[in-house]
């Protein structure tokens, strides 16, 4: 339920423990989810290195609750394919990130 959920939404919601839910642009790939921060991108308060947090996707069609997933954030160093696939799904322009979090499900 949740690979099939991810492939298909466009944003989530992520809640690092400690802190308010934030709905972010990001992309499935490989087996988590992919969330850039900072620069002209997203800002996620508490989102760091090692920390969990909850993902919950909502269908793209109806917005009514898909699925809740606890995840671990990790810093991740894209290599080129990833990061074209990252800038490849925002619809806004050239994105220039900070840092990138591959959330990882448990």
């Amino acid at each position: 339920m949740l690979d099939n959920a991810l492939r298909k939404a466009a944003a989530v919601w992520i809640r690092p423990d400690g802190h308010e839910p934030r709905l972010v642009w990001a992309l499935w790939r490989d087996g988590a989810v992919l969330v850039a921060v900072g620069g002209t991108e997203q800002q996620v308060p508490g989102l760091a290195d090692g920390v969990t947090c909850t993902v919950t996707v909502r269908s793209p069609t109806t917005h009514s609750h898909l699925v809740d997933a606890r995840a671990t954030a990790r810093r991740a160093d894209l290599d080129d394919d990833a990061a074209q696939a990252l800038r490849a799904a925002r619809l806004n322009g050239r994105p220039e990130w900070a840092d990138v979090y591959r959330l990882e499900p448990a």
